[in-house]
Parts: C-alpha cells; sequence; structure tokens
C-alpha cells in the first residue's frame, strides 16, 4: 500500500478539490459549446476558466505556455503542496520523485508559433521549445514548481498516460530509488487534438453521453491533476494496479475488451483482491460507440453481469486525454472519502444489451475499494486501485 498524502486537481467543472467533486458528485457538466476563438469545429469542448489569466511567478516565467499555467493552477493547492512538503521533510528533495503523464505536452505553443512564423516570414525569437512542448518540459516545470530534486519521466501513452505513473513510481519505490512521488498528468487544448479527433469521426457535435444509447463520440476536455504517493501508507491507499497493450488498432479498442479485461484482472492480483472486493468502478467510457461496447463486454467479463457499480465522470469534465488518468483516479479516490459514488452525466438511457450496473444518481455506500480504468489509444491499457484504510 502507498498513501496518497495529498491531491489536487482542476478541469472545466471546477478548479479545486471541493468544487471539483461537488460537481462530479452532481453530474453537473463543465462541458459547453465550443466557443474557442481559434477554433470553429461545431463541437462540445471542457475548457478551464481563467487559464488565459493566469500568470506564473516570476521565476518560472520562463516555462510559460497554456498546459504550464494550467499545471500551476492546479500546483498551487494548499492541500498539494502540504503534502509535497511532508514528504520533502520526510525523506529529502532528492528522494521524491517527479512521474508526470500528457499526450500533447505544450503542443499549443508550437501551433502559435506556427502561425507567427506565417505572419512574420521567420520563427519566433523567443519560441522556447524546450521549456513548452517538449514532453520532458512539464516534469521539469512541476519540479522547479515545488523544489523538488528527485529522478523524473514523463509518461506519453495516449489516454492512459497520468494512470500509468502510479506504477512507475511504485516500481522506482519498490527498488529503492525514491520515498515519495508526484504522480499526475495535464493536458491542455489545442488544434492538433481537437481537429485528429474531428477526423477520426469521433468528435461529438453535442455533449458527450457515456454509454448512451444515443452516445454520438468523446467531448475532449482539458485538465491538471497531481497527487502524492508516499511510502507510508495513509487513510487512502494506491492498492495496486495493471497494465495491458493488446495493439488490436491504433484508434479502436479490441471489440471484446480482451486488453481492458487483462489489465483489471492484473490490478486485483497486484493488489491481492478479488472482483467482490471492487465496490464501485470509474470507467474510461468515453462516448464512443466502439469503446464504450468493449468496455462493457470486459467490465461484465471481469465482475460479472451487473456485478459492481459502473460511472464515466467524462460528461462532466469531457475526455481530458493524458490527464484523463490522474482525474479520474482522483474523482475515485473522492469517492472513497465521501462513501459516495458519481453518477454518469448525461446519461438519459443505456444502450441496451449492456450487462452494467450503471450509477444514474449519486449513491451512499459502505466503499473500500474501487478501480479506476484508462483505456489508451493503441490498446495501451491501464487499472487502478485504490482503497481506504479503515
Amino acid at each position: 500500500m502507498l498513501g496518497i498524502a495529498g491531491y489536487s486537481t482542476v478541469h472545466a467543472a471546477g478548479v479545486e478539490n471541493a468544487a471539483s467533486w461537488r460537481a462530479v458528485l452532481a453530474g453537473a457538466s463543465g462541458l459547453k459549446p465550443n466557443d474557442l476563438p481559434w477554433c470553429e469545429l461545431p463541437c462540445w469542448i471542457g475548457a478551464v476558466a481563467g487559464v488565459d489569466d493566469v500568470e506564473l511567478p516570476a521565476e518560472l516565467r520562463a516555462w510559460d505556455c497554456r498546459t504550464h499555467r494550467l499545471a500551476w493552477m492546479a500546483l498551487r493547492h494548499e492541500d498539494l503542496r502540504a503534502a509535497v512538503a511532508g514528504a520533502v521533510a520526510r525523506y529529502g528533495a532528492a528522494r521524491v520523485g517527479v512521474v508526470l503523464g500528457s499526450s500533447t505536452s505544450g503542443i499549443r505553443s508550437t501551433e502559435l508559433a506556427y502561425v507567427r512564423r506565417r505572419e512574420e516570414d521567420h520563427w519566433p525569437q523567443d519560441f522556447d521549445y524546450r521549456r513548452s512542448h517538449s514532453l520532458d518540459a512539464l516534469c521539469r516545470f512541476s519540479a522547479e514548481a515545488l523544489g523538488l530534486q528527485g529522478p523524473m519521466v514523463a509518461v506519453s501513452t495516449a489516454c492512459s498516460s497520468s494512470a500509468k505513473v502510479f506504477l512507475t513510481a511504485r516500481r522506482w519505490m519498490a527498488c529503492g530509488l525514491i520515498d515519495a512521488a508526484l504522480v499526475g498528468g495535464v493536458d491542455s487544448l489545442c488544434l492538433s487534438t481537437l481537429h485528429g479527433f474531428d477526423s477520426l469521426q469521433l468528435l461529438a457535435g453535442e455533449i458527450c453521453r457515456p454509454f448512451d444509447a444515443e452516445r454520438h463520440g468523446i467531448s475532449i476536455g482539458e485538465a491538471a491533476g497531481f497527487a502524492v504517493l508516499d511510502k507510508q501508507a495513509g487513510r487512502i491507499n494506491f492498492a495496486g494496479g495493471g497494465e495491458s497493450s493488446d495493439a488490436w488498432h491504433m484508434s479502436t479498442p479490441r471489440p471484446d475488451g480482451a486488453g481492458a479485461q487483462q489489465a483489471m484482472q492484473a490490478a486485483l492480483q497486484a493488489a491481492a483482491l478479488t472482483a467482490g472486493d471492487i465496490g464501485y468502478v470509474n470507467a474510461h467510457g468515453t462516448g464512443t460507440l466502439a469503446n464504450d461496447r468493449a468496455e462493457a463486454i470486459a467490465t461484465a467479463a471481469v465482475f460479472g453481469p451487473g456485478g459492481v457499480p459502473v460511472s464515466s465522470t467524462k460528461g462532466v469534465t469531457g475526455h481530458t486525454l493524458g490527464a484523463a488518468g490522474i482525474t479520474e483516479a482522483i474523482a475515485t479516490i473522492q469517492a472513497l472519502e465521501a462513501q459516495t459514488l458519481p453518477p454518469s452525466a448525461n446519461l438519459r438511457t443505456a444502450e441496451p444489451g449492456m450487462a452494467l450496473d450503471l450509477v444514474t444518481e449519486p449513491r451512499h455506500v459502505a466503499l473500500c475499494h474501487a478501480m479506476s480504468n484508462s483505456f489508451g489509444f493503441g490498446g495501451s491499457n491501464c487499472s487502478l486501485i485504490f482503497s481506504r484504510a479503515d
């Protein structure tokens, strides 16, 4: 068991922990019709309010970009900073690792640089790729912001990126490399992902409705989330996780959900639990036809038809891509803290034949163990299990 010493989350429906949980619990979506001045696609998005108005501290301004502004909104939370300070006091800054995930990193800054290049006929002299777009920039920015000196790594495995960070940090602790870790991930809105998903015909023209019979695809959101993992157990703990790579297709899950099943079963084995011990599953639940069907089949295969309460929180936050793993892991942790299951927002009528116990209203339960699933493009699957100490 690794303790969750503290966390912070920022997404379209809430910019601090309590507000984020209230929105998730109420199914109060942060998704809105696209009004980005730099993107004209007819879709719904989950933009975080105030990102463009964030000013980084003077000592961090060299790192300025949309992704790092979004990260700073989460990194400055008192709960997270207190947890980091506690870990540094116990183990030293060099024994606290940084393991963060992202799908697109700071690609928006490069998009803007290309716009300026076309307008000015030369590459902008103030554009710093290494501090804005490069995949490792998020780790180095976060370490500098918090004064951490331990080893760091960026994980980029599409939508499972910031779920897999928990397993990497756990392996580092197991081999004695670190004693605690800042884990998490950030992804911000950009043209590349919006137009990319639109080209795949996966972008919904209306608000996303995971598991709904009338669902039409995803709504992309942006988010930042961080947690401090500690080798000392706490009130809520990371009990174990499982990974698999089924490599079925570049952008479509295996119809039988075999890879997802393997990840869930591996997580149960790592946590020394049975399927019957799990009281809630936060589904990957993107709202696409293929993903939701495959995940429903996989979940029923592992837990039995209707064998565990399930919901997707993407109807509230949107699909936050590389930040989905941490965003939904924190929602799962908050469900354990509150002993309440959040509903699948925007669900009107579940698709017939899905053998799932879908949560449609907040449900108060005695919850000891919960699972969070993140299944990325290319069959990069990850399942995490969190447990309440009592």
